[in-house]
């Protein structure tokens, strides 16, 4: 096991199994469970451990932040989800995009439990829906979004909704709450550089200029051209330097020498890792749908 997974172990452990106990009680109080993944990386952001926990309940996804992903393969990945028969939104819960068709879609997963809601007489009972998702990837944003008010705690940064809470969102939809959590271990060390990438994991786990090399690598294999307009690189640097290079070549466009002309690699990649999260780099996946090729 790699330092970053003990360190990813050591700060999660009862946490995670709080949120699996947690997960398990409240699992008969819902009709359906709506999980929130990163548009940019969403088989990296999901909980290997879901789909044993919701036991069968309905499910939903919300590609969240799709206005930092790219649009094709955003795409891409609604129509694998759907494969696997599990309706898939393209959304950005801050703004509220695509999140209008939220209802419609709960009640079209749900329409057998309306209808069977109506021949008890009980036409106006609430759909219930557990909202789950690691660390970061906007579940108190969506809850905020769809109630109308911020009444879920948000942060921009992992862990901090401690408790389960219910949300109201109107249409006859209840929403519920959990908190986010990560797995014990990444089976493939990809996984945790794609959640580091975006801010999932706490950045004091791993070096921040080994975590921007790493980006880097991504970045100059399948995204030159955005490297190159964010930071006036030439093509060709962006396309064959070896990451370090490039992360020399960027602190020296932005100025960021110490004394002796030498470049502070360090400032430098903490800018690179904030613009990068931040969507100044344009949109970009990181991660397709297994059963296609990347181009």
């Amino acid at each position: 096991m790699s330092d970053f997974q003990k360190q990813t172990v050591q700060w999660f452990p009862g946490h995670m199994a709080k949120t699996r106990r947690q997960i398990r009680e409240s699992l008969p109080l819902v009709d359906a469970v709506t999980e929130l993944l990163d548009a940019r990386i969403p088989l990296s952001s999901r909980n290997p451990e879901l789909n044993e926990l919701i036991s069968g309940k309905p499910h939903i996804v919300l590609l969240n932040k799709c206005d930092m992903a790219d649009e094709a393969a955003t795409r891409r990945w609604k129509a694998w989800f759907s494969a696997q028969g599990t309706p898939a939104l393209a959304v950005d819960c801050r703004s509220g995009r695509g999140l209008s068709s939220y209802g419609d879609t709960v009640r079209t997963l749900l329409q057998a439990k309306l209808r069977a809601n109506a021949e008890k007489g009980m036409a106006g009972r609430a759909l219930r829906v557990m909202v789950v998702g690691i660390p970061n990837t906007g579940k108190s944003s969506f809850i905020n979004r769809m109630a109308g008010r911020s009444r879920a705690k948000v942060a921009d940064r992992p862990g901090v909704t401690r408790q389960n809470q219910w949300f109201a969102i109107g249409g006859g939809i209840e929403l519920l709450d959990t908190p986010g959590v990560l797995w014990p271990k990444f089976e493939d060390p990809e996984v945790g550089n794609r959640l580091a990438f975006i801010g999932s994991v706490r950045d004091e786990v791993i070096d921040v200029e080994t975590l921007a090399l790493r980006l880097l690598a991504v970045l100059g294999a399948q995204y030159p051209q955005r490297l190159c307009e964010r930071y006036h690189l030439e093509r060709q640097q962006a396309a064959q330097s070896e990451p370090y290079e490039l992360l020399e070549q960027i602190g020296r466009r932005r100025g960021m020498l110490v004394r002796g002309g030498e470049i502070d690699t360090e400032r430098a990649s903490a800018m690179l890792l904030d613009e990068y999260r931040a969507g100044r780099l344009g949109r970009i996946t990181l991660e397709f749908p297994p059963e296609q090729s990347e181009g």
